[in-house]
């Protein structure tokens, strides 16, 4: 593949075109080629509004990085950025030429020739503008290549070929087709390879595995698609997801499954060491015993010690207390001393202080200066004089006490001053004493005296005096201080006896205290020795508990290790087998799942050559959830269902993106519930979708985009394919880029049924088909009738199931617990008690959920029985609900939302009448349902397609019920009819007896062919009566069941199949379900609601809004009140729609939205709004819209979500004489009946004009035969008309009968008509019904029923009901034959949907055959090979002489002949050219394939051809044959002796030359002459010449009546026989006024059945009966059948 691309790349101006689905790697390998080639890849970047001008822009671009800068690059297109079909108009442009119109400015062109001149230079051409330019663009062909990437998916690849031609001419195409087995076997290998613990030769096995695993669901989805029309694909890119999960998953079940097994290991190891340490730690017990018992002994000794020395001890402190005692009281007297002493003393302070104050008033200084007198005054010398006897030592008082001796005490200052101070003033001398006393005494030794002399000598004598004094008091004192020290000895002896006793009692105490220490150790010790052998005691009890209670776990886990082993030996094996059910089965339903996991996949495991090792019968679930998830999710509202189960295990396990189906919201509201507040709920293209998309990006929260359509925006490409960059890191969103965090979860959901994701979103997400299942929508049901019937025994279930699902999560959150616990506790954890105890009550608490789930389930059981009497209730919903959710199969208008579904069904149980016995209620509730949810269906579908769903309903009650053979309905739908068999009776038509030969050969039928030969009279009766279905059948047929009889008559009356099947569905569910009334607006009004609008499917004829307008009168909305909105859609009213539902949605009001269809791009808008005003608006609030359905399927454009939750009606007019007929009374009441005054003639014609309404509008049902032209009558018509007739009655006193008739037969119902052959028929009917015998009582409206008389309107209803004739075309006047055709088509196209809609079985009519082609070329080759050449016009010219009139309109024919038959030669060849490849195909050539294929006539035919009916077979017989009697004619011009009428283009060209002729001849006037048909009484074969005059013609057919030959006269047609052919008729031409209009009919001729616009001539016929019964019966000539 790379070298082809890059052959493509390297070729000059190789441009690429790559075809395969997305996701087989065309991106990936062009980026690989490129690199190959060293070219640069660019790639658009879609971003929001992406439009033209930015392809232009980034073109531009590349254009002057190639052309200019001559840089080589790969412009890559993928599908998904061809945003809008216009960007190929450039790529076209590019591929073709390289000039893209308008790509650069002026200026730039210039820049850009400016750019590249030198090099043209260089290259040596002439540097004009031209040559610049295009040597620019030359190089920009070879340096940009272009590789677009398209996928075959669809027609678009189809359609891009033919609109840009240059897209497929100028690429090399390269196309990826499937990857073959062995591709994908290399590489699931190659990467294998890098897998660990699998053995290689598996790992072959493995890759083989995976590559048939996607194989086979490429085969599953083909039949996938053809049995239920659902796309699911599978391309390389999901083959490498496939792989990529796979590795993830082994990894990530190897790790849990090693971190189980762990777990478990560790808990059993645990469990044994505990086992084996209980032995030991009973020896260490018994140790521990002795040891106790001993240092009890050692204590009990000790205490006796201690006891003596505590003796001891005592007696000693006795004596030292009495000590203690004596010495404290001797301690008081001393003190008592002290105190009077010091008391004493400090009488002498003052005197010894004053001394030291005058000692402080001599210094140095001063006394020198005292001593440098030299005869001081006598105070002076006094003074000193004191002194010295003061001083005199050891009281030797001196004699000398001279100044002079004075002088000489004073010589040394210092010293003086220094033995003042130090004087021993305490002990001073007797004698010194003695001798101061008289210096004492003298006056003026006083220091304030002497100061005056010498401030030294003051300083002494007051000295002296204080000293003397202080010695004074001194000497009082010393006593007492003698006994004061006498005391203090005695109390130092008393003290320090004391002590000693005190030393020796602490001594003694230190033994104690020591003794004591002991003591305690060793009671100490043996507490501790007491201690731990209880501690040993409790733990051996412990360990005994642990392992006592954990025996039945040390079983479990031993077994479940033991499997878990197992489980690793089969990992391989089993994440082989969960990867592919991930990968490859969520879109598939149940069948398809089961039919691929056990059919296919098991089966090639098990005969692969090395087998990869498996668990036999292993169910995904069990390995990718357990119980606790699963509960939990149903706990969240998940639907209960396996199904159910199986999606939500793919959506948490797949690593794509998960992308629901999901139609009924039920896997929605599951997600909302299971991610609560933390979701992000947006939708694409709703306001700023992108920013919260980059917040949750960035966050990684977890993202839901909902209501996806079929295609993504582009932008988020590279999200959905998790296209990382930067390492991961970052993630691109169109051109930005955003964070990426590894958490970050998108889901994407889609409502849409059937969505068609192409291959490319598949391949990036992992589709999972949430669709309800008919056993899990049972279940539901089941459990909403059971909680309306027994809300109590519902509410009990729901709590059981809760509790149960509690239970389940509570243990496994115990058990993990438990483990976890075991297996974090470390080292000897015998000790840890709280751990036991834990174990113990989780235990316990096992236990008791146990016990309780043991008890759920017997109230279980019981809930269930009681339950189980409502489930066929359920089961009949559920059947009907899919029943009806399939008829969108049969128009696309038919959508029902299970929400809606949910609400009819709950209405439903609540109407339903009770009953005693509860099998007879749930009788009445299953009947309750059936008819609501018929009702509620039915009023939405068009009358053609209610039959068919009544029928679909019927046989799929009985089928689910067992009461029919599958075989037998299965032979009533397909009706396999043995092909060439030619039947033995006259009244029955091969076709017919083919059908009965295949019904003969079943058992039931055994002989049934038989009978018929043998008693074809009773048969012929049987089968030509009017109402077979109403008839017994003949001998013991008539005793076969109702499903036998129908089969029987499927085969001799297909037509009468539609009252038949009507007739079966009354016989089986009851005549409610057959009868036509229409539900009146108000009752379906009543269930309309914000959020249910309701919805009218428009048909011509009928208007509903005005029953809207009557009901919003009845409640007061109208226009007046403003409070009423009617916006007819069309160009521009949309934002009027808008304001109107805002403003109404607020206020309350009524909204009428018209023709919704004609807005396609709104419609989208429109779901939005409606969606958001049905949450939270007023509760009057409602929508009323209306549209037409689309012509086609394809053409179908409203919106899903509008119509599956709106009430749906089709207003249709109703079918049947029986419905009209009430219908059109309905429109009148008691009043209107009353308002006239001549009440007879009024009620008469009234009603006469209520069946003349009814049938005009009913017989359209008969197609042309009916009217030529379909017309649109509605009950305006009729209404308007009775008010003519009121005003007529009123005015005139004679009924004015023609007035009214031409009133109502030209003007009020005539206005519509067109055609006049209808207007006749028109008149005609108003002539049979109203007219004066119709007030003598002998009116007959039709056979069998009369012109009732005067009765009040519940009469006129009732006397319907009762007189009116079964629903038969005589009610019209018609033949029963007129509807036996139609009658054939429906009941044939009944059956082909009621069998579309069987649940497909697979394999069933896959027959091989010839291509398409192959059969269009063999067609294509017949007819170009039975054509005959053209006719030579000029040479037949040249044959005749006379051009006659006849001649004339053989040339005519002739040219216009040659002009078909060159046109169909001329496409023919074109086409064969196409098909051989040498023209590339047209759309005309296609739709000419296609034509042929399908067996229809090619469009370019029919418009130069005749009007036709035939398929192309039948045409091509039929133009062979014209040919050939033209070729006849030709031959020698004359006359055929019997024209064929009907093999000209233009019949009437040859009618007109009868009379041309005939006018010649005679020589009348041709505009006075008409033509006389007589029908003569012979065939063609009996006429061997033409007349004289006018022509034999031959080839008409009568329709609507016969040709009596015998009587020569019209008569009633034979049953069954619908054209019979008319005689050869003889044409001529008479005068006008000879013609004779007696009983004559004037019979219109036609071309074909289709009538109308194929107009040919009025051929007058003769009549016995009177002509108004041929033109009821709608009787006509036709050239062809």
């Amino acid at each position: 593949m790379i070298c082809r691309i890059n052959r493509i790349l390297e070729s000059p101006r190789g441009n690429a075109l790559l075809v395969g689905v997305g996701g087989s790697g065309k991106q990936s390998l062009t980026r690989l080629a490129a690199f190959i080639s060293s070219l640069e890849v660019f790639q658009i970047t879609l971003r929001k509004g992406y439009g033209i001008p930015d392809l232009k822009a980034d073109l531009a671009n590349q254009y002057i990085k190639t052309g200019v800068k001559n840089v080589g690059t790969v412009f890559l297109m993928t599908d998904a950025q061809v945003a809008d079909e216009r960007f190929l108009v450039l790529v076209n442009d590019l591929l073709a030429s390289g000039e893209i119109p308008d790509l650069f400015p002026d200026d730039e062109v210039e820049n850009i020739i400016s750019s590249v001149r030198n090099e043209v230079k260089s290259q040596g051409l002439v540097d004009t503008r031209e040559t610049c330019w295009k040597f620019f663009i030359d190089r920009v062909r070879r340096q940009l290549k272009v590789a677009l990437c398209f996928s075959p998916v669809g027609n678009k690849l189809r359609v891009r070929s033919r609109k840009f031609p240059a897209v497929v001419n100028c690429t090399a195409i390269d196309w990826f087709h499937e990857w073959p087995q062995e591709a994908l076997e290399s590489v699931s290998l190659r990467f294998l390879q890098e897998t660990e613990n699998i053995e290689l030769s598996v790992k072959v096995s493995i890759s083989k595995f995976m590559a048939y695993v996607h194989t086979s669901v490429n085969e599953m989805s083909r039949s996938y698609l053809s049995n239920e029309r659902r796309y699911n694909y599978t391309t390389p890119k999901s083959f490498l997801e496939q792989i990529k999960l796979y590795q993830n998953l082994l990894f990530k079940k190897g790790k849990e499954l090693t971190a189980k097994m762990e777990r478990l290991e560790n808990g059993l190891q645990k469990l044994n060491s505990t086992s084996a340490q209980v032995d030991g730690l009973k020896a260490k017990l018994a140790a521990q015993e002795v040891e106790l018992k001993q240092k009890n002994e050692d204590a009990d000794k000790l205490i006796q010690v201690v006891g003596v020395e505590t003796e001891k001890v005592s007696t000693e402190k006795a004596i030292a207390d009495e000590e203690e005692e004596k010495v404290a009281l001797i301690t008081q007297e001393v003190k008592q001393k002290q105190k009077d002493c010091e008391e004493d003393l400090a009488k002498a302070e003052p005197a010894l202080a004053a001394a030291q104050a005058a000692l402080n008033t001599l210094n140095k200084n001063n006394l020198t200066e005292l001593k440098s007198f030299g005869s001081p005054p006598s105070a002076v010398s006094n003074v000193t004089a004191a002194v010295m006897v003061l001083m005199a030592p050891g009281g030797k008082v001196p004699k000398d006490r001279s100044w002079k001796a004075a002088k000489v005490s004073m010589a040394r200052v210092d010293g003086f001053l220094d033995s003042l101070i130090h004087f021993d003033k305490e002990n001073i001398h007797e004698n010194c004493l003695k001798a101061i006393q008289p210096y004492l005494q003298d006056p003026k030794f006083n220091p304030e005296f002497v100061t005056s002399k010498s401030y030294a000598a003051a300083g002494l004598c007051s000295w002296v005096i204080n000293i003397v004094r202080f010695y004074e008091v001194y000497c009082d004192v010393e006593p007492k201080r003698q006994a004061l020290n006498k005391a203090n000895a005695e109390l130092a002896a008393a003290q320090e006896k004391l002590a000693n006793i005190k030393a020796k009692i602490a001594h003694l105490n230190e033994n104690l205290a020591k003794l004591t220490a002991k003591f305690e150790r060793a009671t100490s010790d043996k507490l501790k020795c007491q201690q731990e052998a209880e501690a040993t005691a409790c733990t051996i009890s412990l360990a005994n508990r642990l392992v006592g209670g954990l025996a039945s776990e040390n079983v479990r886990w031993a077994e479940a290790v033991k499997d878990f082993k197992e489980q690793e030996s089969t990992l391989c094996g089993d994440v082989l087998l969960i990867t592919a059910f991930v990968s490859y089965l969520g879109y598939f339903t149940k069948k398809y799942r089961q039919d691929l996991m056990d059919g296919v996949w098991r089966p090639y495991l098990r005969q692969l050559k090395v087998p990869v090792p498996v668990t036999p019968s292993l169910d995904p679930l069990t390995m990718l959830t357990d119980d606790a998830d699963i509960a939990a999710w149903q706990n969240e509202g998940l639907p209960a269902d396996r199904m159910s189960t199986e999606n939500a295990t793919i959506l948490t396990n797949c690593e794509r993106w998960p992308l629901m189906v999901d139609p009924q919201l039920q896997g929605i509201k599951w997600i909302k519930t299971k991610y609560g507040e933390d979701l992000r709920v947006i939708r694409i293209g709703q306001k700023g979708y992108l920013d919260t998309m980059e917040q949750a990006l960035a966050a990684g929260e977890v993202v839901l985009i909902e209501n996806l359509e079929e295609s993504v925006d582009p932008v988020l490409g590279a999200l959905l394919g998790r296209e990382t960059i930067k390492k991961g890191r970052y993630i691109k969103i169109g051109d930005k880029e955003c964070e990426y965090n590894p958490s970050f979860r998108l889901i994407l959901h889609t409502k849409l049924a059937n969505p068609h994701y192409q291959p490319e979103m598949q391949a990036q997400c992992t589709l999972i088909n949430f669709t309800v299942t008919r056993d899990g929508l049972e279940d539901q049901l089941l459990a909403a009738v059971v909680n309306m019937e027994r809300p109590d025994l519902e509410e009990l279930k729901s709590d059981l199931t809760k509790q149960q699902n509690g239970f389940k999560i509570t243990l496994k959150t115990l058990e993990d617990n438990l483990l976890s616990r075991l297996s974090s506790a470390s080292g000897n954890f015998l000790g840890d008690t709280a751990l036991v105890e834990n174990l113990e009550t989780t235990k316990q608490t096992a236990a008791e959920i146990e016990e309780k789930v043991q008890e759920s389930k017997v109230a279980e059981t019981k809930i269930n029985e009681a339950r189980e009497h409502y489930r066929p209730a359920a089961a009949r919903a559920s059947l009907l609900y899919f029943i009806m959710n399939d008829l969108n199969a049969i128009h696309p208008m038919y959508q029902f939302s299970l929400k809606a579904f949910s609400v009819v069904f709950q209405k439903a149980v609540e109407r339903a009448s009770p009953d005693e016995s509860l099998k007879e209620h749930v009788l009445n509730l299953i009947d309750s349902i059936t008819f609501s949810v018929f009702q509620y269906t039915t009023r939405g579908l068009f009358e053609c397609d209610k039959l068919t769903y009544t029928a679909q309903v019927t046989f799929q009650i009985l089928l689910m019920n067992n009461e029919i053979n599958m075989v037998e309905l299965d032979f009533l739908l397909r009706y396999p009819a043995q092909p060439g068999v030619t039947s033995p009776v006259e009244f029955l038509s091969n076709h017919s007896w083919g059908g009965i030969k295949s019904l003969s050969s079943m058992e039931e039928f055994r002989n049934l062919d038989r009978d018929i030969e043998g008693s074809a009279k009773r048969w012929k009766k049987f089968v030509e009566s009017e109402c077979p279905e109403k008839e017994k059948f003949p001998q013991e047929w008539k005793s076969k069941s109702a499903l036998q009889r129908l089969c029987m008559l499927r085969a001799i009356r297909p037509d009468r199949m539609t009252y038949a099947v009507r007739d079966f569905v009354e016989e089986k569910l009851g005549s409610k379900y057959v009868v036509g009334r229409s539900l009146d607006f108000a009752t379906s009004f009543e269930e309309s609601g914000p959020a249910t609008p309701m919805f009218f499917i428009l048909s011509p004829g009928v208007d509903p809004l005005k029953d809207v307008e009557k009901q919003g009168k009845k409640l007061g909305y109208t226009f007046n009140n403003r409070n009423f909105h009617n916006v007819s859609l069309g160009q521009g009213q949309e934002v009027v729609a808008e304001q109107a539902l805002d403003m109404a949605a607020k206020e309350g009001h009524w909204v009428i939205l018209q023709n919704i269809h004609l807005v396609a791009k709104w419609l989208g808008s429109l779901e939005k709004k409606l969606e958001q005003h049905s949450e939270g608006s007023h509760q009057e609030f409602r929508v009323f819209i209306s549209a037409e359905p689309a012509p086609s399927p394809d053409g179908h454009i409203i919106p899903q979500g509008i119509l599956e939750n709106s009430i749906k009606i089709t207003n249709e007019p109703p079918t049947g004489m029986h419905a009209n007929l009430h219908k059109a009374l309905d429109n009148f009441n008691q009043d209107t009946l009353e308002m006239c005054a001549r009440e007879n003639e009024f009620k008469s014609i009234l009603f006469a004009l209520c069946y003349f309404h009814a049938v005009v509008a009913e017989r359209r049902k008969f197609g042309p035969q009916g009217w030529n032209r379909s017309y649109p009558f509605n009950t305006g018509d009729l209404t308007i008309s009775v008010n003519v007739l009121y005003n007529y009655l009123e005015a005139n006193s004679k009924v004015p009968y023609d007035d009214l008739r031409y009133l109502f037969g030209e003007i009020m119902y005539g206005g519509h008509i067109t055609d006049d052959w209808d207007r006749r028929l028109c008149k005609t009917y108003l002539e049979e019904f109203i007219k004066p015998e119709m007030l003598e009582g002998e009116l007959f409206l039709a056979p069998g029923f009369p012109l009732p008389g005067n009765m009040d309107y519940n009469g006129y209803h009732q006397y319907i009901d009762d007189a009116l004739p079964a629903e038969s075309p005589y009610l019209y006047g018609l033949h029963p034959n007129a509807e036996i055709g139609f009658l054939t088509q429906t009941s044939e196209k009944l059956f082909r949907t009621v069998l579309e809609m069987q649940p497909r079985d697979t394999n069933a009519g896959e027959g091989g055959g010839a291509t398409r082609e192959e059969k269009v070329k063999a067609l294509l080759d017949e007819i170009l090979e039975k054509l005959t050449d053209e006719f030579n016009i000029l040479e037949l010219m040249a044959k005749v002489e006379e051009r006659t009139p006849y001649i004339v309109v053989a040339f005519q024919e002739c040219e216009r002949m040659n002009i078909l038959t060159s046109e169909i030669k001329r496409s023919l060849k074109e086409l064969d050219l196409g098909l051989k490849g040498e023209l590339t195909m047209t759309s005309d050539m296609e739709n000419l394939q296609n034509a042929i294929f399908l067996d229809t006539v090619p469009e370019s035919w029919t418009k130069r051809a005749y009007p036709s009916m035939a398929g192309l077979a039948g045409w091509f017989a039929d133009l062979l044959s014209r040919i050939k009697e033209l070729e006849t004619w030709t031959g020698d011009f004359v006359l055929p002796s019997v024209v064929w009428l009907a093999g000209f283009f233009n019949p009437q060209s040859f009618l007109t030359a009868i009379m041309q002729s005939m006018a010649r001849k005679n020589e009348w006037p041709l505009d006075k002459m008409t033509l006389q048909c007589d029908v003569t009484k012979r065939n063609r074969e009996d006429l061997s010449s033409p007349p004289r005059e006018g022509a034999y013609v031959h080839g008409l057919f009568m329709e609507g009546a016969r040709w009596d030959m015998q009587t020569g006269m019209m008569t009633d047609a034979r049953l069954k026989d619908l054209t019979p052919a008319m005689p050869v008729i003889f044409i001529k031409a008479i005068p006008a006024d000879k013609q004779d209009t007696r009983s004559v009919y004037p019979c219109p001729v036609y071309k074909t059945r289709q009538r109308g616009p194929t107009y040919v001539w009025t051929f007058n016929l003769k009549t016995k009966e009177n002509p108004s019964k041929w033109v009821l019966a709608g009787v006509a000539l036709l050239l062809q059948i």
